[in-house]
């Protein structure tokens, strides 16, 4: 008897347990307050990668919170041009802003640290950085100075060096070329003769087209495919020394960050972090067919000269040096990531690189 009371007691209080866990979560998320925020983006929708991001982070934090916390998402030109981003987020017109931090170098340099600088880190050393090398704490303490507080949402991967109209074999080719790129690496390619310009990913194409740029950058094949630059442009360069990763950032007003629940803020993150790998993964499943498909209608792809990459890794630790003395945020962010940096590529060299570098010669000799 006692066995079998045991065990009727125990199923109930079984049945008590599963009822009060189905009818936690609903009541945890009915104590959360309803939000509808905007986000705007510093991209158009025709990249349906870098606008994609911000329509499944804005996604996931709708599930997240059965719909109770709402962000609509607003392309480039919508509310504010794509360059002014950060500023109608810190102005509080938006609550939320989806972009790449680089952009606002003109701001402070210290703001191209949370993107990429060149010859920095590649996509996994930024993410191992920013998540286990304290990156995205030092970041947000720069950012605070500007009202916002950002957490990764996405990261293009290593891109692509440009479109050119005529071939460039030495550094003196690059000497008066009008060159679409942003921030750092255009004050860096500025020292081998560039005239760098920047314009939003929309405005590029019609610039080529009307030869105000001589070339321009975007990010990688399958976005490159989109906005057409091969029509204009044929010669292909690569790597993109300037973006050995990009990463992206959903900035939040910092006044309406500090608002949020914790339960939001963890949301926030956890969309990002989603957003984050979801980015990255697709850039590599669609890259390589787009790279087939403008090689195949014609496009040279070409690698850059070593005298050039050298001349221009040159440049840009003389950027640094320059930086350095004269911006103390700057410096500390630097430091940091250049540390980081230094240890993750002595580790590169001793698997990753050495695996990867074997199976490219054996797509080389055609067996794979």
């Amino acid at each position: 008897m006692q066995r079998r009371k045991f065990i009727r007691t125990a199923g109930v209080g079984g049945v008590a347990v599963a009822a009060a866990s189905t009818l936690a979560a609903p009541a945890i998320a009915q104590s959360m307050p309803d939000l509808n925020w905007r986000m705007t983006s510093s991209f158009p929708k025709s990249l349906d990668t870098l606008w994609g991001d911000a329509e499944l982070f804005s996604k996931i934090v709708s599930e997240m919170t059965d719909g109770k916390f709402k962000i609509r998402t607003f392309a480039a030109g919508e509310i504010v041009p794509g360059l002014q981003v950060l500023d109608a987020v810190q102005n509080g017109t938006v609550e939320m802003g989806h972009t790449a931090s680089y952009y606002f170098y003109g701001k402070d340099p210290t703001f191209a640290l949370g993107t990429v600088v060149p010859f920095g880190l590649n996509t996994r050393q930024m993410d191992a950085w920013l998540i286990q090398g304290g990156g995205e704490a030092l970041l947000n303490d720069f950012y605070k100075s500007y009202n916002v507080y950002a957490v990764t949402c996405g990261n293009t991967c290593a891109q692509m060096g440009g479109w050119f109209r005529k071939e460039i074999k030495t550094v003196d080719d690059l000497k008066g070329l009008k060159f679409r790129i942003a921030g750092m690496a255009g004050e860096m390619l500025a020292k081998l003769g560039v005239v760098p310009q920047q314009l939003a990913g929309g405005d590029i194409y019609p610039a080529l087209e009307k030869g105000t740029i001589d070339a321009a950058e975007w990010v990688g094949p399958y976005d490159d495919q989109k906005l057409g630059f091969s029509k204009i442009a044929p010669n292909y360069y690569y790597p993109g020394w300037w973006e050995g990763n990009a990463s992206i950032q959903c900035m939040t007003n910092l006044e309406k960050w500090n608002s949020l629940p914790k339960m939001y803020q963890a949301v926030i993150r956890a969309a990002g972090a989603q957003a984050n790998t979801w980015m990255q993964a697709k850039y590599d499943a669609d890259n390589p067919k787009a790279l087939r498909e403008l090689v195949g209608a014609g496009t040279k792809l070409l690698p850059f000269s070593q005298p050039i990459l050298e001349a221009s890794f040159v440049a840009a630790n003389d950027v640094y040096a320059e930086i350095n003395a004269k911006n103390a945020n700057f410096k500390k962010v630097y430091d940091s990531q250049m540390a980081f940096r230094k240890d993750e590529v002595l580790w590169f060299r001793v698997a990753e690189n050495t695996f990867d570098n074997f199976m490219a010669r054996q797509s080389a000799a055609g067996k794979l």
